[in-house]
């Protein structure tokens, strides 16, 4: 199945770190089935964490719940993110790690650094922009000098953003330079919520804005130019046609993921840069109240160490049942899914940005399963499967990159199409 062949030294083309957790478990299922997905079942994989009985039983669940009774047999590795020396034996013996550890801006370096100094890999799932951008910061250069790629946000967060940017610029024929995309997420009669780490990962993104800005300043990033018109962004708060709801901006990683990715293509390959906008839809008047509501708590409370504690003590409150400790049931997560829209304009072929005001457009469309432990799972194996098997159309060199930087040139978003999260011109 892969390329990248292991050895007695290295002998796992993958090993998920952090596999005993809500997302990792999840992330484990979703690899068995693609390890067996090939005549020939070659990909050698194991799991790890702190807790050796907790990662054989979710190996025992994976069993039960895909009737694969040899999943009880895959190797069990631990380590802790607190003890060097477990990250260093772990990432020896991997190819790629697949990082389920968060949130990132607490145990996500540990994991980075053994990956980069010990030869391996690392994929991520992180949403947190703070993290993404210190890492490119801190190990760019010993990643590039080890030929060792570290590729943060593949998952839900952004994965379908990145790539969706990069599927409709391909699709355009012409010069894109603007793209705005509005997320409409579904749920069934069982309804749905989120898992309490996303809601921390938020809590602390949020309180820590000021040390983010203050990093970016390290860059010394000049502005990319603007080609055509430049983006118009929309308010706080407004009735979108496109999603037929209110609407508001997305504020997740996507637009600064797909910024650097954009980045990226004019340094590295001196390609034309899309503008980018990206909403979110909540509904009607009566989400759009409960939202302004809890809205107004959060930003009050995580301004002090008392209120940070009871967002994170009472998810479920706070964010009027979106965020949970317990996180989705399964039935929950089978009713869900997602639309990603792009609206995308730009000049077409024989047009002249410098003439005049875009004169083209296209509608494209990112479709999947339920966002956190079904489209994510499936987002991150597929990327790690894409660096085992097409090592040739990644960058030349190794380093800290964003999805659409390292996977621009793969078959990524094929290997998606085939797994459920489907690309289209709509």
């Amino acid at each position: 199945m892969a390329c990248v062949q292991t050895s007695p030294s290295r002998p796992y083309h993958v090993v998920v770190f952090g596999a005993s957790g809500f997302t990792g478990q999840f992330v484990v299922e979703e690899l068995a089935r693609t390890a067996f997905e090939g005549p020939s079942g070659t990909l050698s994989w194991a799991v790890a964490g702190r807790s050796k009985p907790r990662l054989e039983k979710v190996l025992e669940q994976a069993a039960a719940a895909l009737s694969k009774p040899e999943l009880r047999t895959v190797e069990v590795i631990v380590a802790d993110v607190k003890e060097a020396d477990s990250l260093t034996a772990m990432c020896k013996q991997a190819v790629i790690v697949l990082n389920c550890v968060g949130p990132y801006r607490f145990y996500g370096e540990p994991v980075v650094k053994a990956c980069v100094e010990n030869g391996a890999h690392c994929i991520d799932i992180c949403g947190e922009p703070q993290f993404l951008e210190g890492m490119l910061l801190n190990y760019n250069s010993p990643a590039a000098e080890k030929g060792v790629y570290i590729i943060g946000a593949c998952g839900f967060d952004s994965i379908p953003a990145d790539m969706g940017v990069l599927y409709t610029r391909d699709q355009f024929r012409g010069t894109l330079t603007a793209v705005e995309s509005f997320l409409t997420v579904s749920m069934g009669p069982e309804g749905g919520c989120i898992h309490e780490g996303t809601w921390q990962s938020a809590i602390y993104g949020f309180a820590d804005s000021g040390k983010l800005r203050s990093m970016r300043r390290k860059f010394n990033h000049q502005p990319l130019p603007v080609v055509g018109s430049k983006i118009k962004r929309r308010s706080a708060l407004f009735f979108s046609d496109e999603a037929q709801q209110y609407a508001v901006p997305f504020m997740g990683a996507d637009p600064s993921v797909v910024k650097r990715t954009q980045r990226f293509l004019v340094e590295q390959h001196q390609e034309s840069p899309v503008q980018y906008g990206a909403y979110a839809g909540v509904g009607g008047v009566g989400n759009v109240v409960k939202m302004m509501f809890a809205g107004m708590m959060f930003w009050f409370l995580m301004k002090f160490s008392f209120g940070r504690n009871l967002l994170i003590k009472y998810p479920e409150f706070f964010s009027f049942g979106l965020f949970s400790k317990a996180g989705p049931t399964r039935k929950q997560m089978a009713g869900s899914s997602f639309q990603l829209v792009f609206y995308g304009e730009g000049y077409t072929q024989g047009k002249d940005p410098k003439d005049g005001e875009p004169d083209g457009k296209i509608r494209t469309l990112v479709q999947g399963p339920e966002c956190g432990y079904v489209t994510t799972p499936i987002a991150m194996v597929q990327a790690a499967l894409t660096i085992l098997n097409e090592p040739k159309a990644l960058p030349k060199n190794g380093g800290v990159y964003s999805p659409g930087a390292a996977f621009a040139k793969t078959t990524l978003i094929d290997r998606l199409n085939k797994h459920g999260i489907q690309f289209s011109v709509n």
